[in-house]
């Protein structure tokens, strides 16, 4: 049986997604896989907990500075002297780790344990294969790393820009972005409504911000909705302040408004289109579930990138300002023909099944050390 260590980080709610979606793929394909968060397990637990606190605290009061340090990072080699080390971080925890676990295969969510993998090998540890499962539809320099022998990624498109980085052919594989099992399972319309509490009949929009609802811009999205002729769900996560917001919004109203929903793919199942920011979890998600997309809100950095990603791959709509929120929506429930084909290019690209995509190609290279 192979050991496989699945390395994540808690900073959005997406890698830990992955991380655990591919658990539960490997354990299905016989493996013994093991998850452990970079910065809580390998560093410390304050550690994670206040750089999180304060990568948090960037986005909802800051966002743009996020964006021009994502941007500036692009430019960078992800073992460059200028990023002070910070993408080694981890890097002797991962070492322990490795020493003690003896795991032979590792897999990294996010991009610096990924770099601490590649800083390893450098300095002459001997480290067992080692893939890592790109969450975004983007390349992006942090995570192109030297020693690593399979990059996993979204989309062909993202496949040619790793290429074109440098990145030889062979070494990169489109599996897609692994999502929930759940996913892989189709789900009845009707049914999922009737679950929710909705409408048989008529348009459903359902607008959601990810985990963290504060990161989004709900309140606008149910200003517009309040105002379409169609049955609007708003789904606002784990963020209370912003639930009691939009509660208060909508009081009155048809409008339904849920906190931290676990049956997503029910709940996307249920619906017609979705508003949402384009992180890149959500956008796995929806893809998977084949809901068309209207992207609004995405914050600079790896959103708007993804966000670009999905509107030049004819997945989605996107609503730029608030202004063009209302006439944006108007459009996608009036104009024939336009959902259908918003779907048809997300089936052509649809990959629900990416876990197991992603866990034979790891599995693979294994086999091939062996």
């Amino acid at each position: 049986m192979s050991r496989v260590l699945i390395v994540t980080a808690s900073y959005g709610s997406g890698h830990n997604i992955a991380a655990e979606s591919l658990a539960a793929a490997f354990r299905e394909a016989g493996a013994e896989p093991i998850v452990v968060d970079h910065f809580r397990d390998l560093v410390h637990p304050f550690f994670e907990r206040a750089t999180r606190a304060l990568y948090y605290w960037i986005l909802r009061h800051a966002p743009l500075v996020w964006g021009a340090a994502y941007t500036l990072a692009d430019h960078m080699a992800s073992d460059s002297s200028l990023a002070l080390g910070v993408t080694r971080v981890g890097a002797a925890g991962l070492a322990r780790t490795l020493a003690t676990l003896r795991p032979d295969l590792v897999v990294t969510v996010h991009a610096t344990p990924a770099v601490a993998m590649a800083a390893l090998a450098r300095r002459g540890y001997r480290v067992p294969p080692h893939v890592t499962v790109v969450t975004d539809f983007v390349a992006h320099s942090q995570w192109i790393a030297p020693g690593v022998d399979r990059y996993c990624v979204a989309a062909d498109e993202v496949k040619y820009e790793f290429i074109a980085r440098g990145i030889p052919h062979e070494r990169v594989v489109v599996t897609g972005v692994p999502v929930r099992p759940e996913f892989e399972r189709p789900v009845d319309p009707a049914a999922a409504r009737q679950a929710f509490g909705l409408p048989v009949r008529g348009p459903v929009v359902l607008a959601m911000a990810g985990a963290q609802g504060a990161f989004g811009r709900l309140l606008e999205v149910t200003w517009t909705l309040l105002r379409l002729p169609a049955q609007g769900v708003v789904v606002t996560g784990q963020d209370d302040h912003v639930g009691e917001e939009i509660r208060r919004l909508a009081f009155g109203t048809a409008l339904r408004v849920f906190g931290y929903v676990a049956d997503v793919r029910r709940l996307m199942a249920a619906a017609d289109l979705l508003v949402t920011k384009a992180g890149g979890m959500t956008l796995a998600e929806a893809m998977a579930a084949g809901l068309p997309l209207v992207a609004y809100g995405s914050l600079p950095g790896q959103e708007r990138r993804n966000e670009r990603f999905a509107s030049r791959s004819g997945i989605a709509l996107v609503a730029r300002s608030w202004r063009e929120l209302g006439p944006t929506l108007e459009r996608a429930l009036t104009e024939p023909g336009l959902l259908e084909r918003l779907r048809a290019q997300i089936q052509r690209r649809r990959r629900p099944d990416a876990s197991r995509r992603v866990v034979a190609a790891a599995l693979e290279l294994v086999g091939a050390r062996r």
